[in-house]
């Protein structure tokens, strides 16, 4: 019998799935986090961990193992290139997990995921090929993004003590809360995106004046995303992430709406049951 590793990974930590050729998951594993793209050696750590775990019982070389590795930056050719050259796998495919994810969600079916929570990245799937679209990260992109979001929130705050717009209650609690202009300069100093995202909820779930204009303003953008992914065409789209169900009550009524099937894991093992018996991998 033939065997495949599936592995989803990402900043926070990341998971492995031994399965047979059929998807029937043998073992499971869990490891840290596996960004490639800013740590490729730590990352190459915590999929090694991961994958003894789902492997413990099960008399298998890794070698022997056909793996699909579904991660932040797997889109970066150079990090893949070396994270291979760290794993002992003989047959592997590296991918940004976007691409896993999108696997997950839809099954074999065309259409398009939209991630949407501290960052923000969408995904298409027609005829069997899968292209990601954004999540190019916080400094870059992540547009509509709970991170986004929040760093806007804190801007027009600002731009409100300054005197450039108005201040309205929330602008005035995040004054209030985080020790005035010099307090908020302060956390942006050392913030990061997850920690701009806190503040997210509190945009989506307000009527404050400039949470709905931060909140409209991100959601034509998503808009706009899905209409150019769309291309003219009505697929479903499959809204995850934090942030996600926000979103899908906005647009729902212009695309189909469909729940996820699964997750990236569970795409990056069906994946990878396609390469074995495709005869692919590097």
């Amino acid at each position: 019998m033939q065997y495949v590793l599936g592995v989803d990974g990402g900043g926070s930590g990341c998971r492995a799935a031994l399965a047979t050729a059929g998807g029937e998951v043998l073992g499971r594993g869990e490891g840290g986090p596996a960004n490639i793209n800013t740590d490729t050696e730590a990352a190459a750590d915590s999929i090694m961990t991961a994958m003894r775990q789902a492997l413990a019982g099960h008399d298998l070389r890794p070698e022997a193992l056909c793996a699909v590795l579904g991660l932040a930056g797997g889109e970066m050719t150079g990090a893949a290139a070396r994270l291979i050259s760290r794993l002992p796998f003989t047959r592997v495919q590296i991918v940004n997990d976007a691409v896993t994810s999108a696997r997950g969600a839809l099954g074999e079916m065309d259409g398009i995921l939209a991630a949407i929570g501290t960052g923000s990245v969408y995904a298409e799937q027609r005829g069997g090929q899968i292209r990601q679209r954004g999540g190019r990260g916080f400094l870059l992109g992540d547009d509509a993004s709970g991170a986004v979001m929040g760093r806007e929130l804190l801007h027009e705050t600002l731009r409100g003590y300054d005197g450039f717009t108005e201040l309205t209650p929330l602008m005035e609690d995040m004054l209030r809360e985080l020790g005035g202009f010099e307090g908020i300069i302060e956390f942006g100093n050392t913030a990061r995106p997850a920690d701009f995202a806190v503040f997210a909820r509190r945009i989506v779930g307000s009527d404050d004046p400039a949470a709905r204009r931060i909140f409209d303003k991100a959601t034509d953008h998503v808009r706009d995303c899905l209409q150019k992914i769309q291309n003219g065409a009505a697929m479903p789209v499959v809204f995850t992430g934090g942030l996600g169900p926000f979103y899908a009550e906005r647009l729902a009524d212009e695309w189909p709406v469909r729940p996820a099937l699964g997750g990236s894991l569970d795409g990056a093992v069906s994946m990878a049951a396609e390469m074995l018996a495709a005869g692919q991998g590097a």
